[in-house]
């Protein structure tokens, strides 16, 4: 029975154009990977800063896992309330100007513990339409009544704030979007907190370590939470939260998320530290992903493409499911590695090619997938 279902769900998936199939990576080289046997410039990773491919970094975890070893083999809430991953906690918040911090194994439980703890029935959030899965899912585990506003769309929030007047409010958004790739308007953001009390929860995971002053993001001056990730341009793995001091050890006695797994090794903390000092003087590796970036949206603008962005993660708008598959298809082929995000990762019949730059792309590598792009989308024409 299971059998008969899934395999036909999995025949309208191909039908629709909605079928995913990962290629399998034998190796990844920098910027390269190696899949079917060739190599391939990767235009699909959050690796912005190229700290994941990093010898320094790579030495200096290496280190620090020989010194602490593999696991920490308890959950937080047991044995594994480690001194070093209170130091690196502390380090986090300090350097990003919140109250506390809290490490969680990944950022989409990152976002399902806090959501699912902090909100509850009787509460309203009020959400951008554009967030990320997660936390859709973390808020409704959380029972609270939720709205959407227009993705980025103050004047809608606005509106949606009016209706909620007195009630106990919160406002969850992205400070870069993860499939638009445009940036939170903060100043809007901020000035409707100032007229409306609301609790500001900004998911920051894109933005941490790439944009803002020494990599810091975008949201603090209006953010009360904010969410990254280690995966990304931290070149590591796990999450942190940033919070107002007094959250953490409300998350320690309620959030169901954090107590009942296995947290972080004491290995990853120092690691965390670490990264710290290296992301505090990356400004030339941000620099050099700001000029890239642009480089890229304005080239493909000039080629007559549709191209939505404001960072280094562009949208290359294409529309139809098959349509978007194929062309990142015709692009592996072509040497180019690509990500087709589809629905219901994006609105139906609104897909798009996901660009992920970082700052391991030379302007070589951008004329290439140009070139690249130019060629597949003729052969689909």
């Amino acid at each position: 029975m299971f059998a008969e279902r899934f395999k036909n769900r999995l025949m309208l998936q191909q039908q629709t154009g909605l079928y995913r199939e990962p290629p399998e990576v034998k190796i990844r080289d920098g910027k390269y990977l190696s899949i079917e046997g060739r190599r391939v410039l990767n235009f699909a990773s959050n690796d912005y800063l190229g700290l994941g491919v990093s010898e320094e970094l790579r030495q200096r975890a290496a280190r620090n896992f020989e010194k602490y070893g593999t696991s920490s083999s308890s959950s937080r809430l047991v044995s594994g309330n480690y001194a070093i991953i209170n130091e690196a906690e502390k380090e986090y918040a300090s350097y990003f100007g919140y109250g506390d911090a809290i490490f969680f194994p990944s950022g989409y439980q990152a976002n399902l513990g806090i959501l699912s703890t902090i909100l509850e029935p009787g509460d309203t959030v009020i959400f951008d339409k554009h967030i990320h899965a997660s936390s859709v899912k973390g808020m409704s585990m959380s029972g609270a009544n939720f709205l959407g506003y227009n993705h980025n769309s103050m004047p809608h929030l606005g509106k949606r704030l009016e209706v909620c007047g007195g009630q106990q409010v919160a406002v969850l958004t992205e400070s870069l979007f993860s499939m638009d790739g445009d940036l939170l308007d903060v100043n809007g953001l901020g000035k409707l907190k100032e007229r409306c009390r609301f609790l500001a929860i900004v998911d920051e995971a894109h933005a941490f370590g790439a944009i803002g002053s020494r990599g810091r993001g975008i949201a603090c001056p209006v953010a009360d939470i904010a969410v990254g990730t280690f995966g990304k341009a931290f070149g590591l793995f796990g999450a942190f939260v940033l919070l107002p001091e007094g959250f953490k050890e409300y998350l320690f006695n309620f959030s169901s998320p954090l107590i009942y797994t296995t947290t972080l090794p004491e290995a990853h903390a120092a690691t965390a530290i670490d990264i710290l000092e290296i992301i505090e003087r990356s400004e030339d590796r941000r620099k050099h992903l700001r000029d890239v970036s642009q480089f890229l949206k304005e080239g493909l603008r000039l080629e007559g493409f549709r191209v939505a962005g404001n960072a280094h993660i562009l949208a290359l708008e294409i529309g139809d499911e098959a349509k978007a598959a194929n062309m990142a298809r015709k692009l592996l082929q072509r040497n180019i590695f690509v990500l087709p995000a589809r629905y219901p990762t994006v609105p139906l019949h609104r897909s798009i090619l996901r660009i992920s730059i970082t700052a391991l792309h030379e302007e070589e590598d951008i004329k290439t997938f140009i070139d690249r792009v130019k060629e597949a989308s003729g052969e689909l024409k």
